[in-house]
């Protein structure tokens, strides 16, 4: 049975994560690490405010953007599996993982969305993109979230900046910002507002057409069933990868 651990495993992602594994017959919840709830007791596991307390063979990885990199070393140190739910990783700060991560090493997989829905939405927008002129994409989330864009739109504008160029923008933004951030050359719009949890929508656009995909998750539990295929993958991976993808044999 495979030991799996959850770092942030008390947040709303986490937990959700936590109790998937808690419900399989092949993985055991061995560990959850949360230093502001340390002491308390989650799904029979003691949560734990020391990396150095976590025993496991794999760990997902659900922690804020400002601490997943500290983290991610200390791991490294364990020589543990990590699947990463974290958002926030642009190609900068991947090749920074992979500066410290070798080729050779146990797994480390970034999975920018468990859910199965996002990560098709994504590689349908990365094949639309060389087939229209102008594309963007719209992103919606809780005014909670710590970062903008999110870690799905920065994977999603990664993967169609490869099929294009950037399109042509003679609009002079009399309000800065108003025609959102460029993230490999594709504009991007974050909308934060309460009561919403995760929606994208990517907008092309053809002279005469439009063409738009979206995808919506309604709770937390969309991430569960990603989250599970992503352990079992990472135990056969070496090295840093990116995206559930070759997971899920889309091609």
């Amino acid at each position: 049975m495979t030991k799996v651990a959850v770092s942030g495993g008390m947040g709303r992602l986490g937990s959700v994560i936590a109790k998937a594994i808690s419900n399989t017959d092949e993985m055991q919840l061995s560990g959850v690490y949360s230093p502001s709830h340390a002491g308390k007791v989650f799904e029979d596991v003691t949560v734990q405010d020391s990396i150095k307390d976590i025993n496991a063979d794999v760990i997902v990885e659900c922690t804020h953007p400002n601490v997943v990199m500290e983290n991610l070393k200390q791991w490294h140190k364990k020589n543990v599996h990590v699947v990463v739910g974290t958002s926030g990783f642009t190609k900068e700060r991947i090749e920074d993982v992979k500066s410290f991560w070798g080729e050779n090493d146990k797994g480390c997989l970034i999975v920018p969305n468990f859910s199965i829905g996002a990560v098709l939405m994504m590689r349908f927008a990365e094949i639309a993109s060389a087939y229209f002129e102008s594309a963007e994409i719209i992103e919606r989330h809780e005014n909670t979230k710590p970062d903008a864009p999110s870690g799905t739109a920065l994977a999603t504008a990664m993967r169609m900046g490869k099929h294009r160029k950037e399109t042509e923008d003679k609009s002079n933004e009399i309000v800065k910002g108003a025609r959102g951030g460029l993230a490999s050359g594709i504009r991007v719009h974050s909308l934060r507002m309460k009561g919403l949890l995760s929606d994208q929508e990517v907008a092309f656009s053809n002279l005469g057409e439009t063409f738009s995909i979206n995808h919506k998750s309604t709770s937390y539990e969309s991430f569960a069933n990603g989250a599970l295929v992503a352990i079992r993958y990472v135990q056969n991976l070496k090295g840093v990868a990116v995206g559930l993808d070759a997971a899920l044999n889309i091609e």
